[in-house]
């Protein structure tokens, strides 16, 4: 066969998910993010998606990107540089700025491109890239699309950090990497502390709050916030896919490094334009949040609280977080995912992690419950939780 040798690569291994009878990954799904989420012609409690605050289906956010398609169409046809940089674009790059609080900020179709496209942007190969070892694989991809040197840390070790930036002096520039909120676990980065030996040690933080945005902080400002953290020297990236409902990735910064990369970030200046819809999206969520943020935050954190009780009494080995995320040690790929399909089948949809996405034999099942969940859902989801195991 022609290239034989080469499509023989590309092999899929899923005896796990054939052995167990189930393949949790890319399961068709039937309907938006309302209460429930419709697949395979069945309503299913969503505890797998990121919408947190629960607005994906939000009618102020619906009517928001029905107004701006009346206005601006569907896309935009053209790259930021050129005609993609509409008025409401400028708008919420200064508005998101301001939220975070931070000087500029730069907005790119994904997060997975913003982290990427920063790293080829800025780093060179003679610098040294210092990243916790379960940064996500954007982080990690970015840094090697450079070449550059790179040596992780042990997880949220600040010991270990430190004696390698003592060792980094040979480097022109040292950057450390981290996220705010580990998205498998929930925990959280003590970026106040990498913040203060970055400034010692003349290095450049980088902080992914993917998962901090919107949640983290008495207004949902982010891991800055939350963490009291004024003198921000480093750059800062998010999705705003998760609690902000939409999609895209923002990069935020001194005005300097900001206006560079408006020029010369290859995954913005060659990328068409985030939609007007999306834009528009974002900015109705910014504003439901400053409105609302100490309600939507206060339920997320009792959904987040009922689940975890009832994953304990239910004899998971239940891993505890500060952040509105819940999950559950399951080891190897093939208990992961036979319990993955004992949740499916009694109305559960969760998050199974197996590797790459995690070390062999250190699966993690993640939940995260949106507060678009009614009382009941969450009722319902908890008590089919506490007799999973009786099954």
């Amino acid at each position: 066969m022609f290239c034989n040798d080469f499509y023989k690569r590309f092999y899929v291994d899923e005896q796990a998910a054939e052995k167990i009878g189930f393949n949790p990954y890319y399961i068709e799904v039937e309907s938006g993010l309302d209460e429930w989420i419709r697949m395979e012609g069945r309503d299913i409690i969503d505890l797998a998606s990121n919408n947190y605050l629960g607005l994906a289906a939000d009618i102020r956010l619906k009517n928001a990107i029905i107004t701006a398609v009346e206005k601006y169409g569907a896309s935009l046809c053209g790259t930021p540089v050129s005609t993609g940089y509409i008025d409401l674009f400028k708008t919420l790059e200064k508005e998101l700025s301001d939220f975070i609080g931070l000087e500029d900020t730069v907005i790119l179709p994904s997060c997975y491109q913003a982290n990427i496209g920063l790293f080829v942007s800025i780093a060179r190969k003679n610098d040294l890239v210092i990243v916790d070892r379960f940064a996500h694989s954007s982080l990690i991809q970015g840094a090697k699309a450079v070449g550059c040197k790179i040596r992780p840390f042990l997880h949220n070790d600040m010991e270990y950090l430190e004696r390698l930036l003592k060792r980094s002096h040979d480097y022109i520039q040292v950057f450390v990497v981290t996220e705010s909120v580990f998205s498998t676990d929930g925990t959280i980065a003590p970026l106040r502390e990498i913040n203060e030996l970055c400034r010692h040690y003349n290095a450049l933080p980088i902080i992914d709050d993917s998962h901090g945005i919107g949640v983290l902080g008495n207004e949902g400002k982010g891991i800055l916030d939350a963490q009291n953290i004024h003198d921000f020297n480093g750059i800062y990236t998010a999705s705003l896919g998760k609690a902000f409902a939409n999609s895209g990735g923002v990069i935020c910064g001194k005005k300097e490094i900001i206006k560079y990369l408006r020029y010369y970030c290859p995954h913005l200046v060659y990328s068409t334009s985030v939609t007007p819809s999306v834009l528009a999206g974002i900015k109705a969520v910014l504003k439901i949040i400053r409105n609302d943020s100490g309600v939507l935050k206060n339920k997320l954190y009792l959904y987040k609280n009922i689940l975890y009780d009832s994953l304990v009494e239910a004899g998971f080995d239940t891993v505890s977080s500060p952040a509105p995320i819940n999950s559950i040690r399951t080891g190897s790929r093939e208990n992961t995912i036979a319990t993955a399909k004992k949740l499916y089948e009694k109305g559960i949809l969760s998050t199974p992690f197996i590797e790459p996405s995690v070390p062999i034999n250190e699966g993690r099942i993640r939940f995260i419950a949106g507060i678009n969940l009614s009382e009941t859902a969450i009722e319902q989801g908890s008590e089919i939780i506490k007799r999973i195991n009786q099954t």
